[in-house]
Parts: structure tokens; sequence; C-alpha cells
């Protein structure tokens, strides 16, 4: 993030915008709108910018910028001539004193972005692009404005006005911000959106009358993460990442999907690696029932599907036990995630009439499975957590009599920007591996539609681009 939004207050404060032409009638306009007290410096305006002048809105200096100009006070500055270089000369002026400046079309001479705006009065959205992308960031606006209906100003009005009789009935953090959520999203926003403003003051007053600090018993969610790609969770899970006061989570969440997740939450880090774990699981299963008990929305999110070797029956099991109600939200599992953005189809009429998902190793550490069934002909089998007992797993199929020419591939972060797939066959996979050095999570996959990937491939790791279609590594089988 090379910029920090913020917001700023201009109300009667002098700003100053160098340039009379269209361009700069725009900028005008918005700083006007936000109250600001504009001059602007130019031989010549626009006749928008004459009618303003003329009815008193703004202060015209006609004539062109001096040096001595931003000696006058200002609280920002905006270059809006069609000569850069005396645009490039007030950046560097106003650099110089050390004032807020922006260079139209020109984000390199900029200390501060103009955004596109979706106004709703005193509800405001900023959305930019860095300036590296003006159009894109106005036709994210455009979708905004078809998102955020006109009555959310209405309703921020309503929140301002019960704001302090709000807080001084719920003196908790948490019971406070759960009232104005069920405020914000029942009876009396259903009102306010439909112009009934009358009402909704009558159905507020009866609501806040009605409730009651304490908030009793909480909730818990377990929320499916997927496999990486935050495009792939659930609009469900979305909503409730957002509204929890608690986020616990694993090592197999990633960064981009917990970012998701509402900013001033407490954020738990449960994680478990072979070996270490950051706290046992039967811990994990009383701190989430605890956590509910003390009237707190949690939020267990885990990497792919909460049902998929992601313990999920055990902890509900725990919560179902001591009375917490709770919620299961489903995820794209990892095999699913990984095998399709790694152009594998996990069943496919020639190759694979059915697919079995295996663990790489059990709850004691082994890797005692049925083999036989494994090693049937026709199907797909998908090996969760099997990076490190990879060669039992390759000495067992073969074994049981699956060829050593079977293909395999293994999907490093599958779904991510640092996706990496090694590929090659039963015979060949350790190698591969021995010089490659694969790390966690990885997913191994095998069967004949493997060797479908280099036909059907479709992603590429945004993160190697440049460097050209690398992904697949190994022998291709």
């Amino acid at each position: 993030m090379r910029y920090l939004p913020i917001f700023l207050d201009i109300q009667s404060k002098p700003c100053l915008v160098v340039g009379g032409g269209e361009v700069a009638a725009r900028k005008v306009d918005l700083l006007h709108r936000a109250g600001g007290a504009v001059t602007v410096i130019a031989p010549e305006l626009t006749p928008a910018l004459q009618e303003l002048h003329a009815k008193g809105h703004i202060h015209h200096l006609s004539r062109a910028f001096e040096d001595r100009d931003l000696e006058g006070g200002y609280h920002l500055v905006i270059a809006a001539t069609n000569q850069p270089e005396i645009n490039q000369r007030v950046s560097a002026l106003a650099r110089e004193h050390r004032l807020p400046v922006n260079v139209v079309d020109h984000p390199d001479d900029c200390s501060f972005i103009v955004p596109s705006i979706v106004d709703r009065s005193p509800v405001v959205v900023a959305v930019s692009t860095g300036g590296a992308s003006p159009i894109l960031a106005r036709l994210i606006r455009a979708r905004l404005e078809s998102l955020i209906p006109s009555g959310y100003g209405r309703l921020a009005d309503i929140c301002a006005r019960y704001r302090d009789r709000v807080k001084a009935k719920f003196r908790n953090p948490n019971d406070r911000r759960g009232f104005w959520e069920y405020i914000l999203q029942g009876r009396v926003a259903e009102r306010v959106f439909a112009g009934n403003l009358r009402e909704a003051d009558i159905v507020m007053e009866n609501e806040l009358a009605a409730a009651k600090p304490g908030g009793g018993m909480g909730e818990v969610y377990l929320v499916g993460g997927g496999p990486g790609d935050p495009d792939l969770l659930t609009f469900r899970a979305l909503r409730l990442m957002q509204q929890a006061d608690v986020v616990v989570y694993d090592r197999l969440v990633a960064k981009a999907i917990l970012a998701l997740a509402r900013r001033d939450a407490q954020y738990i880090y449960v994680g478990k690696e072979r070996d270490n774990h950051a706290m046992r699981q039967e811990d994990i299963n009383a701190l989430l029932a605890q956590l509910a008990r003390q009237g707190k929305r949690v939020v267990r999110l885990k990497g792919g599907d909460p049902f998929i070797f992601g313990r999920g029956g055990e902890e509900i099991d725990t919560l179902m036990a001591e009375g917490v109600p709770f919620q299961v939200v489903p995820g794209i599992t990892a095999a699913v995630g990984c095998a399709a953005y790694a152009g594998i189809p996990l069943t496919h009429r020639d190759h694979a009439q059915s697919v079995t998902f295996v663990t790489g190793h059990l709850k004691d550490g082994t890797i005692n499975l049925n083999w036989k069934q494994l090693a049937e002909p026709n199907q797909t089998v998908v090996f969760y957590m099997g990076l490190v007992g990879l060669p039992i797993i390759v000495d067992k199929l073969i074994e049981h009599g699956v060829p050593a020419e079977m293909p395999i591939a293994l999907v490093q972060q599958g779904t991510t920007p640092m996706q990496r797939v090694f590929s090659g066959t039963l015979g060949t996979i350790l190698e591969v591996v021995e010089h490659e050095k694969p790390k966690p999570p990885t997913l191994i996959i095998v069967g004949e539609s493997v060797s479908l990937r280099h036909k059907l491939g479709w992603f590429e790791a945004p993160s190697r681009s440049e460097e050209g279609p690398i992904q697949t590594i190994g022998d291709q089988p």
C-alpha cells in the first residue's frame, strides 16, 4: 500500500488550485463540496468557474502562478494546468513548504491522490488505484454506486443522533457493537431504506428501550477459508468474518483471507505443524466454548473446509456438549481448489471414475492406510499433509500394484500467487522433490488424470508471470 487512505477536514480552510481549465474545474467543485475556501490562480477561467466566482464561492487571482503564492497559509494544493513545467514547479514548492499537493494525472509528483468518491454523506467511500488507473477506479466506483443505496446516509444520521444514548446504555463495547449491528441490519434499516424516517425513529426508540446489556451466550462460526485465493470465499463466510469479535485461526489460513476479517477483532493463532502445535486440539475446543460463554461471536477460521481433515467435527462435538450455539460454513477444500488451479480434473470419463481424499498421516503420526483400496485403477487419489511421508506413499502404492509410470503432481500453495506444481511419475517424483525441495502446504495428487494438466493448465501464478510459464517442474508424465 503506497498511499495511506485518510479523510481531510477542509471545512472553511484555504485551499489552492493552480489552473482554470476543465480539469481544474472538477477539482474545484470537489473542494467546494467538501467546504473548502478555494482560491484559483489562472489567467482565465472556464464558464463553470466564472459562475462560481460570480456567486462568491471561490476567490480568483487572474494571473500566472508565482512562487510566493504558496506562502498564503493553504492547507492543500492542486496543480491542474496544461503546462507540465508549471505543475512540476508547484509540486516541488509545495513539498518544500510541506503542503499536501496533487498534480492531476501525474502520480509521481503527488503527495496525495484524489480518489473516486461515492458520496452518501455522511457516509463517504473513496476508491483509488494509487494513480495506476483512474478509469479502473471510476469503474469500481460505478459498481459501488449501484450497491450502496442513498438511504445509507440517512441511516448514518440516525446513528449520529442516538450514538450518545446507546453508549450510555451499553458500557461494554461488545454489547454496544452487537446492538448497532442488529439495528443496522434489521427493522430500523429497512424503514430508512423505504423512506419511512419517522417510523424508523419509533422503531429505534422501542429497540433501545427493550435492549438489555449483557448479551448472554455468544456463538461460534466454523468457517472454511478455502485453499488460499480470497476470491473463493463464500459470501456467508465473508459476512461472518466481518462480524466476529474473535478470530481463531490456524496455519493454513492465507494472509489475504485473514485480512478480510474485522480489523478490530481479537486474533488468536492456534496453528499446528507436524510435531509443533501452538495449542493442543483439546485446548482449542475448550477455548471456543469459553469465548462463546463470554458472549462473543467467534469465527473459527480454517484452511479449506472445516469437515475435510479440518477437525471441525471434534470442535462442534465439544460445543454441543457444552450447549454453545454454532454454525458451519463450508469452504472449498484444498483438493478441489488446488486441482482446479493446477489444471487437473479429479474425475474424467477416460481416466478416473472416482476420487479419494486421504490424510498423509493419522492421529498417531503413522501412515497406516488401506493401500489395497488406494491402489485400485481408474481413480484419483489426493493426499493431504503427505509431503513428509511421500517416500512411504510412493513405496506402498508401487508395492500394491500401481505402476511406477503413474502420473503424480505436488501442488504447493495452490490457488495463490505462490503456487508451484511439481510433476512426474511415482518412479521419478522423489528425485524431483530432492532437487526442488517443495515446502508445506503441499497437496499430492496421484492418477492418470494428472497427465492432462499440461493440456488443461490455465492458471499462471501472478508472481511468476514475468518469468514465463515455469510452474510445471519435473518430468512430464
